[in-house]
């Protein structure tokens, strides 16, 4: 197994001190781990698709316009 070393700000290390019953290496390889899967998991997904960024710029701004129709529908009521 290697080793690695993170960096983290002032605040989170005073807080994880607190909890020496905690092994936050395995919690970092966990997270680490759980990152992975999911960017494997899109990658599978995406192997096959021909959707081009432009496609999913398009996407991305019907979804926002609906969403912004929906909320000022909401908001005059």
């Amino acid at each position: 197994m290697v080793n690695i070393t993170l960096s983290v700000s002032e605040d989170l290390y005073e807080k994880m001190k607190k909890h020496t019953e905690l092994k936050w290496s395995d919690i970092a390889r966990l997270a680490f781990e759980k990152k992975l899967l999911e960017l494997e998991l899109v990658e599978k997904l995406l192997k096959n698709s021909q959707l081009t960024e432009q496609n999913a710029e398009i996407i991305g701004h019907k979804v926002k316009a609906r969403i912004r129709k929906r909320l000022d529908n909401d908001t005059d009521s």
